[in-house]
């Protein structure tokens, strides 16, 4: 029997959608900034300017990425236990344990050896805990660079960190490479969702929809009576 489960509430659920589509954007926007396009036209470039224009969208990206990686942050700590920070970084033996579990299935594909999270798994929770490193690194870095084209009070906060990086230029090699990570983590990502969806069948990729997931009452029980709730 399946019980019907509120796993991913609506700031989390709207979190990873906003982080997609500005993720997105700054993909997009940070390739062209990188190797602009050699566009032919009759037009003086103060017309066009389409540079302009791709800055501006990757920059507005930039404060919306920021500050909803902010509002993630709090939310792990008000949320349910399923938006908990707990389920992102180690902090038991049984966390590591269950790593081990996951990474037998997803990557070595054992058979009988199938683990049921109802929330993220130990796995999925610590590559995401590296992945907010990643997007620290990517704020900061991005942030610093562009400090010296603005005289917003804000921007100037970072102005330290391409000096803390070694200079402009390595501070950008570093943003660019994290941009490869991330490119690499989605297409991961989303692989595994469909993965997990599949042999699961629980609603794995509706449920980021609606916020519902389908458990067996055996693993709902066992899950409500091992874990304990952190809020």
């Amino acid at each position: 029997m399946l019980r019907r489960v509120y796993v991913w509430e609506l700031p989390v659920r709207f979190y990873h959608w906003l982080n997609a589509l500005v993720m997105v954007a700054l993909v997009a926007t940070g390739f062209y900034i990188a190797d602009p396009l050699a566009l032919q036209s009759q037009r003086e470039a103060t017309g066009k300017f389409t540079m302009g224009w791709i800055r501006y969208i990757h920059f507005a990206a930039a404060y919306l990425f920021f500050f909803n990686f902010l509002a993630r942050i709090y939310w792990g700590f008000v949320g349910n236990k399923f938006a908990n920070w707990k389920q992102f970084i180690p902090v038991s033996g049984t966390f590591f344990k269950e790593m081990w579990t996951v990474i037998k299935m997803d990557v070595l594909m054992m058979k009988n050896r199938e683990h049921m999270s109802i929330g993220h798994n130990a796995l999925a929770g610590f590559t995401y805990f590296l992945t907010f490193i990643l997007f620290l690194i990517q704020c900061l870095t991005g942030f610093g660079l562009y400090a010296a084209m603005s005289d917003w009070w804000f921007p100037q906060l970072f102005a330290w960190v391409p000096a803390l990086f070694g200079g402009d230029i390595l501070t950008r090699q570093i943003h660019h490479w994290a941009m490869w990570f991330f490119i690499l983590f989605v297409v991961i990502h989303i692989y595994l969702v469909f993965y997990h969806d599949y042999i699961e069948g629980r609603g794995e990729i509706s449920s980021m929809g609606g916020g519902w997931k389908f458990i067996e009452e055996e693993a709902f029980e066992k899950e409500h009576t091992h874990t304990p709730n952190p809020e």
